[in-house]
Parts: structure tokens; C-alpha cells; sequence
């Protein structure tokens, strides 16, 4: 049997967007990364609206937010017992501010799920160096996140370390750390240094052409564990050159055609996004971002309103007997198009009835029954032969392919090489309009 998602896998997966908030008191210090000395009474955001923040996300699409509760400069976002470098030693809502409460109250009354950000390097904390103290240290402020707000979705850890060859040297216990989030946060995913979601490699926002949600276990990650695992990737990006928020840079969001660019080149291939939007000095997110993400949306809203495929007359040359070509153009998530038992490569055929323009194609794969698909091609029939207009490797969730624009009458996707007997959730052909215009 292929190897298969977990249900929270699947859900994460078809989820696409994310948006991390880094905040903290680098946004007060104009700086990317502190080194642990910032005075705590420099973090002061008098209008902070965690609301704005979700209301924001949301109306753009995106449904999982991840907040940076704890920066390498260890400044933490929620009034740990752990230590006094917290919001509670700054004027923040007069000492009793705690904005992980307030992004966690504000996610769950919108129904958007939340993330926590912790860094396992701290450039404050004494005890980091000292392993076996700091590794107790940094599961009790795990234990605060996951005990006082609530579901949590998805905890992410990264392995940033500047320390330098002279530095201190922590040897990290992730084995405690993935226990201690299992034991508190059972349906949680835990992410980039962790055995549930990988680093896609970069920091650009884009998957390579083939980007498998299958891999060989992780030797430090995947404990004890040997074989391939289900180990889907998410691209991480800011909107802005940097991180965090600095006011020099708020004429410097990335264009809207730059964002659309990176969502094709992060869902569009088999990957999620996790895109970051940094909350300004004031506690809110800047208006050239906040108008930047609504464009986004829009052009998103627009290219994938109709699938001119959708419902047309299908055809293939395999199918298995519980299933039908159709299936692929329904659009129904719980249906798809099943080649035959033994068949590895297929062909669906889609009669759009009339001579159509598209300029962008869609297919899915039922990952829920694993990931198969290893090559495809699709090809449009200009009158008197097929024509290929996009071809590629990975489906997986989601393969995005973009050409100029076709105008043809009938397409077909072929599935050139599968592992198992492909599932074709969904196939669809859309017209984008040009980011520019919107």
C-alpha cells in the first residue's frame, strides 16, 4: 500500500495558505535578529488588534496563522514563569499583556486554526549550552503554549544557531520535544525541525519541479524510524525583504505579480505556502501589505472562478470498475478517476464542447490514498493533431502548469508513469488574467 497522509497531514496539505507573524522586540529595534540584551520596555504596541490580524488572513484565504511566540533574542510573547525576558516586564497593556492569548482567542473565535513559533536557540537564556538545563527549560515553555490557549495546529521549530565555531554548544533533546507536544497537543503537526511537515530548502517561497510529499525518513527527525514516511513539504517566504517589520521597507512588499509567481511555484507545486506578514510598531499589519494580500486574493479569485472543464464530456482509456472518468471533472474533492488495477499509464480525454481559451491548468491527485503520479503530459487538439502545452513530473495535492493561451476544443492529460494506478481527483483548465490589470 502507497505511503499515506495522517487525516491532519491531509488537512494541512489542502489548506495551501499560511501566514507567519514574526513580531516580537526586533520589531521595536529595528533589527532581524537580537542578541538576548534588549531591555523589555522597548516592546510597547499601543494599538495591538489580533483581530485585524485574522480578519486580514482570513478575507485573503489564508487558514492557519503561526506567530513567533519566542525569537532567538528570547524575548518571549506570553508571560512565561520560565523567565523575566517577557511581555510581562514591558508597558504592554501595563505589564499584563500576553499576545499569544490574544492571536489564539482571536483564531478561535474566526474558526482559523493557530501555530506557535518557539526557537530553540535563545541568545538570552543562560542555561542554553548547558543541555540537559535548557532542554528542561525549553519543555516548560513548551508546556506553557500548549496547555493554556487551547488547539494548537502546528508547532514550528527551525535550527538556526549563530553561535559560531566558539560558541555555546546545546545538543537539542527533540526526542523530548516531539514527546512533550504528542503528550499536550496530540492532533498538532510539528514542522521543519520535526517528523510531520520538512523545509522545502529555501527561503524564496519555491518547490523544485519535483517536490514528492513521499521521503526517506529523517535520521534525527523520524526517531527509530527507517523507510519512506508521508514528509510534504512547506515554502516559506516574507513579503518584504525582511523578516521582521522595519519602516525603511514598507515600499518594498513584493509585487503582486512576484506573490502570484510564488504561489504557483509553492502550492501549484505540491506544496503549501507559509507566507510571512510581519505585524508593524503599533501592533497591526501595514496597510501596503494588508492591500498587497487583498490584490492577491483577487487574482487567485478570478483565475480559478470557472473550470471550463468542469462537467464537460470525459472519456478515458482505463478506468477501474468502482470508478469513472468523469469523476475527475465534477468537482467533487471526495471523487476521482482511478486508471485500472495494474495500469501505470492512462489518458483522460475532456470534450469542452466548443472551442475554448484557457491559459492555465489544474490537476490533483487523491493523496489520501498516498501520492502516485511520476510523469504527465497534456496535449490540445488544434483540429488535425494534439498539441502538447504543459507536461511535468509531481502532482500530488496540486500541480499548476501556465502557457499562452490555447484555444482549443478538446484536451487530454496523460498519465505517463505511475507507481500504482493512478487517482485523478481533479483536472481543469482556467483562464488567469494578467496580475497587472488587477
Amino acid at each position: 500500500m502507497p505511503v499515506q497522509p495522517t487525516p491532519q497531514q491531509l488537512a494541512w496539505q489542502e489548506s495551501e495558505l499560511a501566514l507567519f507573524l514574526h513580531f516580537g522586540i526586533n520589531t521595536f529595534t529595528d533589527r532581524e535578529w537580537g542578541d538576548g540584551r534588549e531591555d523589555p520596555a522597548l516592546f510597547n504596541p499601543t494599538d495591538l488588534d489580533a483581530r485585524q490580524w485574522v480578519q486580514v488572513a482570513k478575507e485573503s484565504g489564508f487558514k492557519l496563522m503561526i506567530l513567533t511566540a519566542k525569537h532567538h533574542d528570547g524575548f518571549c510573547l506570553w508571560p512565561s514563569r520560565c523567565t523575566e525576558h517577557s511581555v510581562q516586564n514591558s508597558p504592554f497593556r501595563e505589564g499584563k499583556g500576553d499576545v499569544v492569548r490574544e492571536l489564539t482567542e482571536a483564531c478561535h473565535e474566526a474558526g482559523m486554526s493557530m501555530g506557535l513559533y518557539l526557537s530553540p536557540w535563545d541568545r538570552h537564556e543562560p542555561r542554553y549550552g548547558d543541555s540537559p538545563a535548557y532542554n528542561r527549560f525549553f519543555k516548560n515553555q513548551l508546556t506553557e503554549l500548549l496547555t493554556h490557549y487551547g488547539e494548537i495546529a502546528e508547532v514550528w521549530f527551525d535550527g538556526a544557531c549563530g553561535e559560531g565555531p566558539n560558541g555555546r554548544k546545546q545538543e537539542t533533546d527533540w526526542r523530548g520535544y516531539y514527546e512533550t507536544v504528542r503528550r499536550l497537543q496530540p492532533n498538532a503537526l510539528i514542522a521543519i525541525c520535526g517528523p510531520d511537515i520538512r523545509w522545502v530548502g529555501n527561503e524564496d517561497g519555491v518547490a523544485r519541479e519535483t517536490e514528492w510529499s513521499v521521503q526517506e525518513a529523517h535520521p534525527i527527525f523520524h526517531d527509530r524510524v527507517t523507510g519512506p514516511v508521508w514528509y510534504p513539504a512547506e515554502c516559506d517566504v516574507s513579503i518584504r525583504p525582511g523578516w521582521f517589520w522595519h519602516k525603511s521597507q514598507d515600499n518594498q512588499v513584493k509585487s503582486l505579480e512576484h506573490l502570484t509567481d510564488i504561489y504557483y511555484h509553492s502550492v501549484g507545486r505540491n506544496s503549501t505556502l507559509l507566507l510571512n506578514v510581519p505585524p508593524n510598531d503599533r501592533g497591526l499589519l501595514p496597510q501596503p501589505d494588508v492591500r498587497r494580500l487583498r490584490a492577491f486574493r483577487t487574482v487567485l479569485d478570478q483565475t480559478f472562478a470557472t473550470n471550463l472543464a468542469q462537467d464537460k464530456p470525459t472519456g478515458a482509456d482505463s478506468v477501474r470498475t468502482d470508478s469513472n472518468a468523469s469523476s475527475a471533472v465534477d468537482g467533487n474533492r471526495a471523487t476521482y478517476w482511478a486508471a485500472g488495477e495494474g495500469v501505470t499509464a492512462a489518458r483522460l480525454e475532456v470534450d469542452l464542447g466548443v472551442p475554448v481559451s484557457f491559459n492555465t491548468a489544474l490537476v490533483q491527485e487523491y493523496i489520501a490514498l498516498g501520492q502516485r503520479v511520476e510523469a504527465y503530459r497534456i496535449e490540445a487538439w488544434d483540429g488535425r493533431e494534439w498539441k502538447r502545452i504543459a507536461e511535468g513530473t509531481t502532482i500530488g495535492h496540486k500541480k499548476l502548469d501556465r502557457f499562452p493561451k490555447v484555444t482549443a476544443r478538446k484536451v487530454r492529460l496523460l498519465v505517463v508513469q505511475s507507481r500504482k494506478p493512478s487517482l485523478i481527483r481533479t483536472f481543469g483548465l482556467y483562464h488567469a488574467p494578467d496580475p497587472a490589470g488587477v
